[in-house]
């Protein structure tokens, strides 16, 4: 059975989409509180300010953490949340454009989004909940937002929402497992990777080498953040028995699956793609339905990783 919920993923992924659409999820509006790299503000100093950093540095280390992010909930930290709104629909990009480009030999000069100054990366981006968010808070001339998802079914749903622009973002369909399908960017060419509830969606032993494929394509300076379940999750403890496939891996009705992870486990998968951590907390949070009159405790991780400036044996 496990072997079942392996092959026909791509099945589950696209019947939840196809089921839910865009109305599942709600736009990420702690966004730019919790990951300030994707403001734009940010996009002309973050490097600049890391180099200075990285400087003082030299002399002594000091690292801040950063609170917790937040959704529509009560919590026990403390929480702000920023106002976005979209959607709608217009006539869906053209066919196959995605497939095309992802077939070809990626070169350093023609690729989507080649002439952008500051590049953003979403891997699994669902129906757009991060990127349409990122693209209307952020108009900086030389942005360009790349998104995928395994789910075709979610890409077409991304494409044709009315603030989907060409000429700022680029949709594509992409399994993160895939060893031998390239993505559509050269590597060393992206300041930014998003990865929010996506890990824990893929078996835990190919996590590492999606890890190190995502690495490879991030600039020197360049910064991976991660928001994903945490162990010991409400949802982890809703499991009945029978649902666990493996150690904290668990399959819902739907056919999907999740991983609780751990700080520590994370921290392994980063370090071991060459990248330094930033950031790494839980965020546990007291979340309360008063309609369904239930209370729900969260544990989430949220990470911060970036690739350094010069190799280890420099």
């Amino acid at each position: 059975m496990p072997v079942d919920y392996e092959i026909n993923a791509h099945k589950y992924w696209n019947d939840f989409y196809k089921i839910h659409e865009n109305g599942f999820f709600k736009d990420r509006h702690w966004l730019f509180t919790e990951f300030p790299e994707l403001a734009p503000s940010q996009n002309q100093n973050h490097l600049k300010d890391w180099f200075l950093e990285n400087k003082r540095s030299e002399i002594s280390e000091c690292r801040n953490n950063e609170d917790g992010p937040v959704l529509i909930m009560e919590e026990q930290h403390k929480c702000s949340s920023k106002s976005l709104e979209h959607k709608t629909q217009v006539p869906p990009v053209e066919e196959n454009v995605t497939q095309k480009i992802s077939d070809l030999e990626i070169c350093a000069d023609e690729f989507p989004g080649s002439s952008a100054t500051y590049r953003i990366l979403e891997v699994g981006c669902g129906v757009g909940n991060t990127v349409f968010p990122i693209l209307q808070t952020n108009n900086d001339a030389g942005l360009f937002v790349y998104c995928c998802d395994f789910s075709s079914t979610a890409i077409e749903l991304v494409q044709t929402n009315s603030e989907y622009d060409p000429f700022r973002c680029f949709a594509f369909v992409h399994d993160l497992c895939d060893e031998e399908k390239s993505y559509p960017v050269p590597e060393g060419s992206l300041d930014i990777i998003i990865l929010i509830f996506v890990l824990s969606a893929i078996v835990p032993d190919k996590m590492q080498k999606a890890i190190n494929r995502l690495s490879k394509l991030l600039k020197p300076g360049g910064m991976m953040l991660l928001r994903d379940y945490g162990r010991y999750d409400m949802a982890q403890l809703r499991f009945k028995k029978g649902q666990c496939l493996s150690g904290n891996f668990y399959v819902r009705g739907d056919g999907t699956r999740v991983y609780f992870f751990t700080q520590e486990e994370l921290d392994v998968l980063f370090t071991t793609a060459g990248l330094e951590k930033v950031q790494n907390l839980v965020d546990r949070r007291l979340q309360v339905n008063r309609g369904k009159q239930l209370t729900m405790y969260r544990v989430w991780i949220q990470c911060k990783y970036r690739k350094p400036l010069l190799s280890s044996t420099s």
